[in-house]
């Protein structure tokens, strides 16, 4: 007896590919709205944590779920902490993104003096940094910061780096208070960061995510591609790297 097959029409085909066109789009999209969005670092504001041509992930499940076009979120569960390394939308025009450390919360009153910080009334302890590889940095002095956190007596630490050879950047505004619903960022390279200390608050609405990994990096790009690294000039030691606070 004869096996009987089924045709397909043409019309079943086209539908079968155009599930199989569009489910792969769709999945990218999911992953890129609601979980991971890539970035590269094009700056020094974020050094020496963060380097240019660092090519990161930003975790956006973390603080809740975006709206999938435009601004704001659909849920915000968690807030995001001071110490936070943050991807955001610049406000002055947001089609330019922007990594920083995120300095204050709202209602927070900061000020900021020859590179350090003062939070509430409470200056953040500075304290030189003794790794040998800063030792032959003349321009720079590098030190490591202590940010409180909302747990009493729990701190978390990080490098920051101040001009050594030339005065402080210091903004003319002499304390900044928080709004409700925005944050007060800066770089790491804190004499060589644009920032809150000059362009304003970041608006909530504006957050993409907190930054999680280094998954490439490289010294160079390529000439043709900015945007891919030279595979001659990559940091082995830097890829795969998590990013703490």
């Amino acid at each position: 007896m004869p096996f009987i097959t089924k045709k397909i029409g043409k019309q079943g085909r086209w539908t079968q590919a155009l599930i199989l066109f569009i489910m792969p789009l769709f999945l990218v999209f999911l992953l890129r709205w609601i979980f991971i969005e890539p970035f590269v670092i094009p700056s020094e504001s974020m050094t020496p944590n963060l380097l240019v041509h660092d090519h990161i992930l930003v975790a956006k499940y973390s603080y809740g779920i975006k709206a999938p076009f435009g601004e704001g979120w659909w849920y915000l569960y968690k807030k995001p902490e001071r110490g936070d390394i943050v991807v955001f939308r610049f406000p002055q025009n947001r089609d330019i993104f922007y990594v920083k450390r995120l300095i204050g919360l709202p209602g927070d009153k900061i000020t900021v003096q020859n590179g350090q910080i003062i939070l509430n009334d409470k200056p953040w302890s500075l304290r030189p940094a003794t790794d040998d590889k800063f030792n032959d940095i003349e321009d720079f002095n590098y030190f490591i910061e202590k940010i409180p956190t909302e747990q009493a007596g729990i701190f978390s630490e990080h490098l920051i780096k101040l001009f050594s050879s030339q005065d402080h950047v210091d903004p003319t505004e002499t304390e900044f208070t928080v709004p409700e619903n925005s944050y007060f960022v800066m770089g790491d390279n804190r004499d060589q960061s644009h920032d809150s200390r000059f362009w304003g608050f970041v608006d909530e609405k504006y957050l993409v995510g907190p930054a999680a990994s280094i998954w490439l990096s490289c010294e160079e790009t390529m000439v043709a591609a900015p945007m891919i690294c030279d595979p001659l000039r990559l940091r082995p030691e830097r890829m795969f790297k998590k990013i703490t606070n």
